[in-house]
């Protein structure tokens, strides 16, 4: 294998992955390769990505958790600036961890990748004071199939870095700061209902 380094099941969670690609830096500056569909096979994972995405956000913003339930999708994810707190958590009704979660801290500077596959809820935090996130996804975005999940729900328990308040009962961000810095969802996130009554796969 040649330019990325694979942790498989991180957390104990069968499928998540964290990838770590090989940077070759100098006076210059630095080079990576940020796909290699060779190195990934190589590596066992086996994906055919049809989409790219790439979003920008504030600190404080909080994106997910998300999926789509009748099309699900894999998800290869970075930072390309800032820092952000990435999470998954595994919806798939017959695994041994249901319900569990895993996040990892992705940044500029370490350039991790997240391997997320399909059943799986996935969001987001803002660490730094702007963030820049580039996906891949091996299905199209399907707008009528979204799902989500509360990104606060105390079953799940998601200890979320530099984040501060109280759970009320619900997804709302009223009175939770990151930083000093009122915490940002949309409107849409803050109405997904906890995993006792959210979608399994």
């Amino acid at each position: 294998m040649g330019q990325i380094k694979v942790e498989k099941n991180v957390g104990g969670i069968e499928g998540l992955c964290v990838i770590t690609p090989a940077v070759h830096g100098d006076s210059r500056g630095y080079f990576m390769e940020t796909y290699s569909q060779r190195d990934m096979e190589e590596a066992g994972l086996c994906y055919n990505f049809v989409q790219d995405n790439q979003s920008a956000s504030a600190k404080g913003v909080l994106r997910g958790l998300h999926f789509q339930k009748q099309y699900p999708q894999t998800k290869l994810v970075r930072v390309i600036k800032g820092a952000v707190f990435d999470v998954a958590v595994d919806l798939r009704s017959g695994s041994t961890t249901y319900g569990k979660y895993y996040g990892v801290e992705l940044t500029e500077e370490n350039k991790k990748q997240f391997l997320i596959p399909r059943g799986f809820a996935h969001g987001f935090l803002v660490l730094s004071e702007v963030a820049e996130f580039c996906y891949k996804c091996d299905d199209f975005y399907h707008p009528n199939d979204e799902g989500g999940l509360a990104w606060n729900d105390p079953e799940i328990g998601i200890v979320w870095p530099k984040l501060e308040g109280e759970y009320k009962g619900s997804a709302s961000a009223e009175g939770y700061t990151v930083d000093g810095v009122p915490l940002n969802l949309s409107d849409k996130d803050q109405k997904w209902v906890g995993i006792k009554d959210t979608f399994k796969f």
